[in-house]
């Protein structure tokens, strides 16, 4: 599984780029765009074929998952633990049938004790981060952990195979994407690297 997470700013050309990502077989789009309200949110959405709404997950606003029939919803540690509290109230509300419901973890343990079982589950940060600084790589080893997990975290095309050495069932990447002129180029590396050391 190969996800990529949007940039929290926006980028030059950006929806041109994205669409040539999903061209380039992009099945899973994180939109994280903690910026953004909800106007600004919809917009971003319009501007995107709607052909590939299929493709997307959000990462706030998560209403317009079933305004734009999109792919899913993830939430954020943060709102993790604020709205699992409330959990059978706040999904109700949804109509998450045939959504995806995924979370951001930064610890091993917490992955393993979450009592909710969401479709996977980002842990970071895996190797020293590309777009955040400060971000010191863990190197998680989730070979032992019986849930689909996502590496996420400096991700690159030369860790790959430590990524799937640790045990990890997918990866997601952010910087190694938005900071290259030609993302698809980029993506289309990586998932072929990926294929490969999955087969």
């Amino acid at each position: 599984m190969l996800i990529i997470i949007s940039p929290e700013e926006d980028s030059k050309d950006e929806i041109n780029k994205l669409h040539q990502l999903f061209e380039a077989g992009l099945t899973c789009y994180h939109l994280r765009k903690p910026y953004k309200n909800f106007v600004q949110y919809c917009d971003y959405l319009n501007r995107i074929d709607k052909k590939y709404y299929h493709k997307i997950v959000m990462h706030h606003f998560h209403e317009l998952m079933n305004d734009y029939d999109l792919k899913g919803i993830h939430f954020s540690e943060k709102k993790r633990k604020y709205f699992f509290k409330r959990q059978t109230i706040y999904l109700g509300q949804l109509k998450t049938k045939d959504k995806t419901i995924s979370s951001s973890f930064h610890e091993l343990a917490d992955i393993e004790n979450c009592p909710f079982k969401f479709d996977y589950h980002f842990l970071s940060p895996v190797f020293t981060s590309i777009s955040k600084n400060g971000y010191a790589g863990r190197r998680f080893d989730v070979n032992l952990i019986d849930k689909k997990v996502i590496g996420l975290g400096g991700v690159t095309q030369e860790n790959l195979y430590e990524c799937k050495r640790l045990g990890y069932h997918g990866v997601a990447v952010l910087g190694t994407i938005w900071t290259n002129e030609t993302p698809a180029d980029v993506f289309e590396i990586i998932k072929n690297e990926w294929e490969a050391l999955s087969k």
